[in-house]
This record gives C-alpha cells, structure tokens and sequence, in this order.
C-alpha cells in the first residue's frame, strides 16, 4: 500500500505521517475556535431581527455541541486520512467516531427540544393560564427527555454489536407487568390528562358531580382532584371519575348565575296590579343591588293557576354564584313587604280531617265495658261504697277522661284551599 505522502512524491519518512495528523488536528482545534467566537455569534446576530427569540434560544443552546462536533470531525479525518491503518483500527476508529457522534446527536436534540419548552412555558403558558400549560408540558418534557436518551442508549449497544432484541423483549414484558400493577394510577393519570385537555374545570370554578359532591376546585392534580365543600372540609376526588360521572361547572360559561323566584298570590288579587308592583321591586333592586347585573333586566311571567294561588316567576342575574344567594334574598324580603303593603295576599293550602266512626269515644267505652249512659252525657258516676274504689275500678275511667277530651284540628294541604275545623268529639 502506497502512503499518503508517496503520493505526493514525498517520499516515506516514518515522521511525516504523525505530523500531518497533528497538523490536521491543530487545524480542526482552530476552526472550531473560528467557528465559536467569531461565525457563530454573526448567525446570532441575524437572527435577532426575528419577531421571537425562540430561533436565538435554539442555536444558542447548539453552540458547544457543534464546536464539539467540529472538533470531532477533525480530529478523525487527522487520524484516518494521513495514518496508514489496517483494517481493525479503521474499524476502531470509525466505531469511536461513531459513539461520540450518537453522544453528540442525543445532546444537540435533547437540547433542542428542553428549549423548546421552555420557551413555550416562558412565554405563552403564563398567558394562558391553562392547565395543560401549567402541569401537562412540564410532564412532557421530562418524558421525552428520557425517551430521547433512552434511545441514544440503543443506538450505542447496537453500535457495539450488542444484541438490544432480547433487551427490547424484556422491557415490553416489564413495562406490560408494571402497568397491570399500576392499572388504578394509570387510569387516574390518563384520565387527569383528560381533564386538562379538556378544560373542564380549573382551580376556582364551583363544581358538582353526579354522587352529590359539591364545593369550589382547590387544585387539580395528575392523580386526583381536591374540592373545598361549603363546610370548609377537603374531598379528594380521583380523576377517572370525572371522566365516568356527570360534571355541572356553575361557573361557565360565564360567573353570572340565574336567580329564579317563585311565587303565588291569591284568586282575588289583581293581576296587573301584582305584575306592576312586581316589576318595580325588581327595577328598584337592579339599581341598588350591587351583586345585581343592571343590563340583563328583570323578567316576570305568570306560570299556573294553582290549587291555592296564581303562581308566577321572576327572574334576575347575580354577578357571581355568591351573590346570587344575597341577591335572592333581597328579592324575596322586598317582594314580602310590598305585598304587605299593597294588601296582596299569598294564601297557604289547609287540609280537614275525618276520623273514621271506629276511633270515636263510643267505640272505645264500649270495647272497655262502660255503661252506655256514660258514653252519651260524657260524665262518669263516682264510685259508690260498695264498689270498693279499686285501682281496676279507676283505670277505665281516667282512660275515658283521656278519650273524652275535645279536640279541633288545622291541618295544612296543598289541594284545600280554606281552613275549616272539626267539630268537637263528645
């Protein structure tokens, strides 16, 4: 085999081949200083007069590794091009060049991506405020640094000749015992993404599941939900089962809640007179209400003629779910004293009551043995000399008195709509 310098007429001298390569090397050690202080920052420059600095943040983070990688290139060209090696240290060298260029590769892309994210952290997550911003991205970035490196991993035992099949096998069998293993996390994991994505609830919003929990979301977490009941207390709620139960968000799509009243008044008032003054209580409270939304107005409507009133409705929007509870009670204790004053009547339902005959007096002095005469004048004759005045002789008797006493019922019923008493038993 003929050397590189022979080629060149140079003869052989056993010193030349070294001292190329050592040149060579120098050569790579200068370009790659050229390239880190002086190319490298005029690219920089250029891309300041982009709109973003994320091109800025991507090259910067590529400098060192590309001055390495410039480096490297050198330095193996130095070595292979001018030194007459055989086969086996041909294939040493390509086999380091390799490793260190997989090392490089996995470095300039783990980078790139970290960057990436961060930069989307930086500046639009903190704008949006959105919880796949705030947990799911930080997430996955750590995820696919690992995934990054782990396959930087492969290639390197592939590199060397190693067989990664068996190793690949194993894992998928790992991986497939450690998620049966971990199938309840998993599930509150995939499904807390869901709720992320979705953007069902965040931490603020009043919310009420299916089951009856209700309270305002305190933090939303990858494994669990927390709640803040109205008793102060903490429910932890595991996320899968936001994604099998039935979620009502009283905070959207907007703060406002609804305030609905209902109410009645009696057959003999008069219609449009109780609509006006109905109208003007809610006006007035519109106005001096500060939970109240003044633009959305006051609506009234009568509903059904009822079993004891001529039932209606208002309706007015609160700011916000806690001062829809103010505002309502506002509107009940004003629409309560105008009516007072305006001599408009609610009417409440009143039920009467008939006992059947069996449960009468009668029925119950003569299950005892009393005299008949006892039972119609409601009088009990004093026990004589003869009678002993007994404990057994007195019983029946204070029993009866018990009976006798008169009574009058005022039960109230939804379906009655007066009040009428019962007549007095005895």
């Amino acid at each position: 085999m003929i050397s590189f310098p022979a080629r060149f007429g140079l003869g052989d001298p056993v010193w030349l081949d070294p001292a190329i390569a050592a040149v060579g090397i120098i050569i790579a050690l200068i370009a790659a200083v050229v390239f880190y202080k002086l190319i490298f920052p005029l690219i920089l420059r250029v891309t300041q007069w982009t709109p973003t600095d994320l091109d800025t943040r991507m090259l910067s983070a590529t400098r060192r590794p590309l001055t390495a990688a410039i480096v490297l290139l050198g330095v193996y060209l130095s070595v292979v091009i001018p030194l007459d090696l055989d086969a086996g240290q041909r294939d040493q060298a390509d086999t380091v060049a390799g490793l260190l260029g997989i090392v490089l590769g996995v470095l300039v892309v783990a980078v790139l991506f970290s960057n990436a994210m961060d930069w989307y952290l930086e500046n639009l997550a903190d704008r949006t405020h959105h919880l796949v911003d705030l947990r799911l991205f930080p997430l996955l970035r750590r995820v696919s640094v690992v995934i990054i490196y782990g396959l930087g991993a492969l290639l390197i035992l592939d590199l060397l000749d190693i067989n990664i099949s068996p190793l690949i096998a194993g894992l998928g069998i790992g991986g497939l015992a450690v998620a049966l293993a971990l199938q309840p996390t998993l599930a509150n994991l995939f499904a807390g993404t869901y709720v992320m994505t979705e953007g069902v609830i965040t931490p603020g919003d009043y919310i009420e599941l299916e089951e009856g929990v209700s309270g305002y979301v305190v933090e939303v977490g990858w494994r669990s939900t927390r709640i803040r009941t109205w008793r102060n207390n903490l429910v932890i709620v595991p996320n899968n089962r936001f994604a099998e139960t039935i979620i009502t968000n009283y905070q959207r799509p907007t703060l406002a809640v609804n305030v609905w009243l209902q109410c009645g008044i009696s057959y003999d008032s008069d219609l449009y007179h109780v609509e006006q003054v109905c109208r003007e209580v809610m006006d007035d409270l519109l106005d001096t209400n500060p939970h109240a939304i003044k633009e959305y107005g006051g609506w009234f409507g009568f509903e059904n003629f009822g079993d004891s009133n001529v039932n209606f409705w208002l309706f007015v929007q609160a700011q916000d779910r806690l001062g829809s509870f103010e505002l309502q009670t506002a509107l009940m204790q004003a629409l309560h004293h105008r009516f007072k004053n305006e001599d408009i009547a609610i009417n409440y339902p009143v039920r009467t009551l008939q006992f059947p005959k069996e449960w009468g007096p009668e029925a119950l002095l003569e299950r005892n043995g009393q005299e008949a005469g006892a039972a119609g004048t409601g009088k009990y004759r004093e026990p004589e000399e003869g009678d002993g005045g007994t404990e057994t002789n007195r019983r029946p008797r204070r029993q009866h008195r018990r009976q006798r006493r008169p009574r009058t019922l005022h039960v109230s019923q939804e379906d009655s709509g007066s009040e009428v008493d019962t007549p007095d038993v005895g």
